[in-house]
Order: C-alpha cells, then structure tokens, then sequence
C-alpha cells in the first residue's frame, strides 16, 4: 500500500462519522471498575456482550480464559484498524496508514524485550498488535530470530535498519534496551514527519500538532528513564526532533536534574494534564506511575483536539489511541486476575481518566 503524502483531499466527513460510532462502543472507566472484580471466565462472558462477540464467538472452541480473551483482542484491533484503512481515501489514508506503523514499532520492541529476557514464544505472541506492515510472516521470522542481534539483522533492510544497526553497538556496551527502543522510536517518528508539504493545509497542520505531542511525551518518558537508569548515557542522543517541549540543549540539561525536569515540565503547557504523575513522581521507586500519567495526559490532549477541530485527522489518531489503552486495559486486568492480585493493584496498573 502507498504510504507517502499526498497533496489530495480525504473523505473526512465520511470516516470521522464511523469513527465517532466505533468510539461510542468503547469501554469506560466504570467498565473496567467492573471487570477488576471479575475472574477471567468472568471477563470473557462480559466480552462476549460487548462488540467483541465476533472474535469471542469465533475463537471459544480453541481457547479459553486469559487466552480467549488476549487473542479476541488482538483480532478486533487489527480488524478496526483495517477499517479506518478501508474506509478511507486520499491524504486521510496516507495519515492513518503511516501513524499506523507504530505498531510494528510496538511489536519490535515486544520481540527484542522477548528476547533480552528469554521469553516463551507464545507469551511473545500474545503481545503483539498484528495492525502494522509487517506480514505474519515476518513477524515469525523475527520471533524465531534467537537474539536480539539476529533480530537486528533481519531488520537490516527495513526503514529501521541503520538506526537499530548503531543503537546495537551501544546495547553491546551498555547491556541495557533504551538504545535499541529509543532507536525504533527515532525512526518511526522522523519517518513520520519527514516529506511533507513545506506550505501544510489546515489538516496537515493538526496532524503534525497531533504528532508533536506524542514526540514530546516520548522524549520525556526517555529522558526520565535516562535519569533514573545511571547508565552512561549522552541524554542528547535519544532526542528526537518534532516536539515543542525540550530541545536537545535543553534534554543534555535536564536529564541528570530530575528537580529541574519535572519543574520544566510543569511550566509547559502539558502541565495541567500531567500534574498529578508529576506529584507522585518525587517520591516513586517507579516510572510506571508516571508513564502512566503520559499515556493519560496524551489520551486527554487527544480528544482536545478532536473535539477543537472534529473534521480532521485528529479524532481518527485519537481513537486509535483510545483503542489501543482499551486493548492494554482489558489485558492488565485480566492479566492480574490470573496471577491473584488485589482490585488496588490491579487499577494502579490500568490508564483511566
């Protein structure tokens, strides 16, 4: 499929309106304030009165439990994500398909995170979100791989192939996997945001607005790992351009003052959004907390944006955001129920708003 900018219209009106239905079909907090107090067979019959009939109904006989549920879910996403897809023409198209490569950036990373700790292939299966370019194919040759450098090396021919080839010398020295993510992320958003029109439209505009936030909030997430990992690491090397929050002065600066990055944070205009991780990230043996507060506060921003300028790209990117924090809610919670841990726990896991 064509995946590079082009100067034609879109068929806003049209896919915007089926989004709005899909999004409507979405679960809510108290959705998921209900599930926590349910087992997995629970959960399944829950699911199985929801839109995910479908998948559930279809994939019963095979599974069961946490597994019926994972696999229903992987199937309906990708399934929604086709449809976005199909539904839509022109530039409309071009901006879903190449936003929707980030999940071959999210299963890339599932896959080399299998392989640093040695992972059973299935468990590395079942966290795969099968809705980018990679073919079934592919993705098994790179599951089968058996290291993180063979992985790398049946990479090499893929637009993420010289940005993880330098990252793997740095992983060699330093053992740990921000070189290699941060990499992947590097790729996918210059990808993104390199080649289009130097007078944008109005569309085009939201979409790189969009897209801008989603960078800063990954830089962020970077440099905050950075600063509590002590690995020696030149924090400026994992920037990536495109945001409105840091520059790489500015992350050089930051990253080694966790006082100082979390005030700069707050002064931005995220700060509103993002002020009850950055309260809780003082005194957090944890970045989860707060990552979670990212995905949160980005989620927010998102359908701030959709609902600021509801006929353009921006309510297509923030349902695929919404559905994707669906997806890795529903299997937390499942995920939890099967290994017996409390609601709390359970809910300090999940992104709500």
């Amino acid at each position: 499929m064509s995946t590079e900018p082009t100067a034609r219209g879109g068929n806003y009106e049209y896919v915007i309106a089926r989004v709005r239905s899909r999004r409507a079909a979405l679960f809510d907090d108290d959705d998921y304030r209900k599930l926590v107090r349910m087992g997995p067979g629970e959960i399944a019959r829950f699911m199985e009165d929801t839109e995910y009939e479908t998948e559930m109904n279809a994939l019963g006989a095979r599974h069961s439990g946490v597994d019926l549920i994972e696999y229903a879910l992987n199937q309906n996403i990708a399934k929604h994500f086709e449809d976005l897809l199909r539904w839509s023409e022109g530039s409309l198209y071009d901006y879903i398909a190449r936003y929707l490569r980030k999940f071959d950036v999210w299963n890339l990373k599932t896959i080399i995170r299998g392989q640093y700790a040695g992972t059973d292939r299935q468990e590395i299966e079942t966290d795969l979100i099968r809705a980018g370019e990679f073919d079934e194919a592919f993705l098994d040759e790179l599951i089968n791989a058996g290291s993180i450098e063979n992985v790398v090396e049946r990479l090499e021919r893929t637009r993420y192939g010289d940005a993880l080839a330098d990252a793997y010398e740095v992983y060699k020295e330093q053992e740990v996997l921000v070189p290699l993510e941060n990499a992947l992320d590097r790729a996918f958003y210059e990808d993104l945001l390199t080649g289009l029109p130097t007078e944008p439209s109005r569309p085009m505009q939201l979409y790189v607005e969009f897209l801008s936030a989603e960078v800063d909030f990954r830089n962020l997430r970077n440099a905050l790992r950075i600063a509590r990992s002590g690995a020696d690491m030149e924090p400026s090397e994992y920037f990536i351009e495109g945001g409105d929050l840091f520059n790489s002065r500015e992350i050089r600066q930051l990253a080694g003052d966790m006082d100082r990055l979390v005030e700069h944070v707050r002064q931005s205009r995220y700060g509103d959004e993002l002020q009850a991780g950055l309260d809780a990230l003082g005194g957090a043996d944890s970045l989860m907390d707060f990552e979670r507060a990212t995905d949160a506060a980005l989620l927010e921003y998102s359908k701030m944006l959709s609902n600021r300028y509801p006929l353009s790209v921006c309510p297509v990117l923030a349902y695929v955001i919404a559905k994707e924090r669906e997806m890795t809610n529903i299997r937390a919670i499942a995920r939890g129920r099967e290994a017996g841990l409390s609601e709390s726990e359970i809910e300090s896991e999940l992104v709500m708003l």
